[in-house]
């Protein structure tokens, strides 16, 4: 495309349009060019190019990063497929503008002309000393009929409008999410190393970065109320190219068992019906996020402030709990039988004779997936009272949204504490029947979050927590709330992301008039997003604290390294949409009727937990006598219950890459007092890396090296040295505290 300027150009407010007559634009972006062709606009890490001829844009950013002639694209239900590339006319308007959360440039690219009916916009939002890019994109009816579309992409590469994107490095990835933590599935980490190029679909966002040196590229929704949002990718046969990059709203994707669990087989949506549809004079794409930089990490940190700036998160002003979870002893409704509860009080005695874990308070017997006709009121509430002896606490456990029972009870049993049919209350899919979320003869089935009879139902779990006098709450199976339906009780809420947003806003404000605002809230099997109505998240699903996945005589998922797949790909949630993020529990000994772990297995467990800036959790049977002596020793060293009562996440050096259980990660984790992680899952081969004071950005000093857990002096830093080597032993890893030396 041959580019004739017609004129340099600043930015002169009237009417509350800018007219293009000089060089820079105060709010926003650094400066504007108009072409015959096309508008160019310079913000602080991107150069944006508007094809005024075609209607594609263009992003070139700083870190090498581009996404070159993006379109949007639009599917109505009369109309068909509509993209902007296809409109005749194509101009350019910019103003500034203000919002809640801050003021900037906002550019207006009109798509219109030759489709009857409809004008396309897409927008683009600059702040003001503020990173990133905002982009969406809405369809106007130009007729007064209204439109009805169950898909809408604001930003779309393809190679038929010669669409292309660029990953610089020398070791490209596309960063894979899968919709939520359930089954297992891993966030994918994908390269050009494999028999054939990458390909798939993420959920919320996804990240293009170089492997060696964490540069990288982020692109996600900020909203969340109405769209599953997907981006779908497909890369060319040239290493760190991408032929298709797809973001849109109205994602739903089926659960296929044939194909591996992160290729499709678990990572979808799990809908069995279509996306619902947003219908009106306007449909509205999702508000999406995007920025790059040298440092991914902070790309991702921007991505997350844009969040909550505008959708808000909790706050937890006391200590972090620590907590003692049945689970890891009794299993699933204590059909384990390990323990039930006569020999709770135990635990609590145990916990309690730990002076380190104990002084902060805040400890917590977890008594989870219970039994109801076992645990009933009266009898937590007793465990309840002898734990308030020890100044324990008693945490709660319920599903919001799906209930367990035998598939023959959804059609003859009314809903607890309700005179409402369960089969009433259920989602429903293209048949009218009910919706079976986890499937077998006592199986899981998705409640419909605007039902009143879920309401009533979750009120009356919430007065059973207050009876109890619970202060923590684990929640689980919320993505059951999410899935798409044919038939919903509000006709006003069209969609199975709308209708779980609108549910947690319903749930937490329960849970405030009913129990109060201080309760800490943790969620378990979930989306992603949402995020604002808990204190903190699993990262994975159920972790058993063996070693590997692979291992003899251990469930073959679960594991701490299968957990930190993905995990090392999230620390920076952990601060932004939650106080602290939640790596399940640790075991001392062994998990339910599982292989005993050995002590070192147990201790990479716990350096996982600490790098990931994870609350503390236990699971163990401290009936055992060498499950007593190993928690005495750890969860009572003085080291570690300082850095659980108030976690933070390490920053990564090293994050996981693929799928094989042979991962070597490393991490630090900034402060007075700088904390150095390496975990090697390899059972094999010895882990050499190399901490770079450039790269940590450490000041020119000497520094201790001390081991974290004992504080014995491993080595000295010298100033004069700008790295520091470490090898970390196969199937082992090392936590390290840098202390400064006046």
């Amino acid at each position: 495309m041959m580019r004739i300027p017609l004129k340099k150009i600043t930015i002169l407010q009237l009417g509350g349009y800018l007219l293009l007559s000089g060089f820079s634009m105060a709010a926003g972006a650094q400066g504007v060019q108009q072409y015959k062709d096309s508008v160019v606009l310079h913000t602080t890490g991107c150069r944006i190019t508007l094809n005024k001829t075609g209607g594609t844009i263009s992003y070139h950013f700083a870190n090498g990063t581009a996404l070159l002639n993006t379109q949007v694209i639009f599917k109505d239900k009369i109309k068909g497929t509509v993209s902007s590339t296809a409109f005749a006319q194509h101009t350019v308007a910019l103003n500034a503008f203000r919002d809640k959360t801050g003021a900037g440039s906002r550019v207006v690219f009109k798509h219109h002309g030759n489709i009857k009916g409809i004008t396309l916009m897409q927008e683009l939002r600059m702040y003001k000393d503020r990173p990133g890019l905002l982009l969406t994109a809405e369809v106007q009816s130009t007729t007064g009929q209204p439109l009805e579309s169950s898909y809408i992409s604001p930003l779309a590469v393809l190679p038929e409008t010669k669409g292309t994107v660029l990953i610089p490095g020398n070791a490209p990835r596309v960063l894979d999410v899968p919709f939520d933590n359930d089954n297992w599935v891993k966030i994918l980490s994908t390269g050009w190393e494999q028999s054939h190029p990458p390909s798939g679909t993420s959920y919320e966002f996804i990240s293009l970065y170089d492997q060696e040196q964490l540069s990288g590229f982020v692109m996600g929704a900020v909203d969340h109320d109405f769209w599953k949002t997907g981006i779908r990718y497909g890369a060319s046969a040239s290493k760190g190219r991408l032929d298709s990059l797809i973001i849109f709203g109205g994602a739903s994707t089926p659960d296929n068992t044939t194909l591996p669990v992160e290729y499709g087989g678990y990572d979808g949506t799990h809908d069995r019906v279509p996306h619902g549809a947003m219908k009106g004079a306007r449909i509205v794409a999702p508000l999406v996020f995007m920025d790059a930089a040298s440092d991914r990490t902070t790309a991702f940190e921007h991505y997350a402030r844009a969040n909550v700036r505008l959708n808000g998160s909790l706050q937890w002003k006391q200590p972090a709990p620590f907590y003692w979870n049945s689970f890891g002893v009794e299993g699933v409704l204590g059909y384990e039988k390990k323990m039930l509860p006569p020999d709770v009080p135990k635990i609590a005695d145990y916990l309690a004779a730990l002076p380190n874990f104990s002084k902060q308070n805040s400890t917590v017997l977890s008594i989870d997936s219970y039994d109801q006709g076992i645990y009933t009121k009266e009898v937590l509430q007793s465990i309840g009272n002898y734990a308030a002896q020890h100044h324990q606490q008693l945490g709660f456990y319920f599903i919001p949204f799906a209930v367990w029972t035998w598939k023959r009870s959804v059609e003859t049993d009314k809903l607890q504490y309700t005179d409402t049919p369960i089969k009433e209350v259920t989602l429903k899919d293209n048949d009218g029947k009910t919706i079976v979320y986890k499937n077998g003869d006592f199986g899981a089935f998705p409640l419909d979050p605007t039902h009143p009879a879920t309401r009533l139902r979750i009120i009356g779990e919430l007065q059973k927590a207050k009876a109890i006098n619970a202060r923590f709450l684990k929640i689980d199976f919320l993505s059951a709330g999410s899935l798409e339906s044919t038939t919903r009780f509000d006709a006003n809420v069209h969609t199975g992301m709308q209708a779980y947003n609108n549910g947690m806003k319903m749930l937490k404000s329960l849970i405030d008039s009913i129990l109060g605002p201080d309760i800490f809230i943790t969620q378990a099997i979930s989306p992603l997003f949402p995020y604002q109505y808990a204190h903190t998240r699993f990262l994975s699903t159920d972790i058993y604290s063996h070693l590997r996945d692979d291992l003899p005589d251990f469930p073959h998922y679960g594991s701490t390294a299968s957990s930190m797949i993905s995990a090392s790909h999230l620390g920076w949630t952990q601060g932004t949409f939650w106080p602290y993020t939640n790596m399940d529990v640790v075991v001392m000994k062994n998990f339910q009727k599982n292989a005993d772990i050995p002590e070192r297995d147990v201790r990479t467990r716990l350096i996982s937990m600490i790098t990931m800036g994870s609350i503390l959790g236990d699971g163990t049977d401290f009936r055992d006598s060498t499950a007593a002596a190993r928690g005495r020793a750890y969860l009572d060293n003085a080291a570690l219950c300082r850095f659980f009562s108030h976690p933070r996440a390490f920053y990564p050096l090293k994050v996981a890459t693929g799928l094989s259980q042979d991962q070597q990660l490393s991490f630090y984790l900034p402060g007075d007092t700088i904390l150095l992680s390496t975990l090697n899952f390899n059972l094999s081969q010895d882990f050499n890396t190399v901490f770079s004071r450039k790269q940590m950005h450490l000041q020119n000093r000497n520094y201790t090296v001390a081991d974290f857990f004992t504080g014995q002096v491993i080595a000295t830093w010298r100033k004069e040295q700008e790295a520091f080597p470490v090898t970390t032993n196969a199937r082992d890893a090392q936590l390290f505290q840098l202390i400064p030396i006046n």
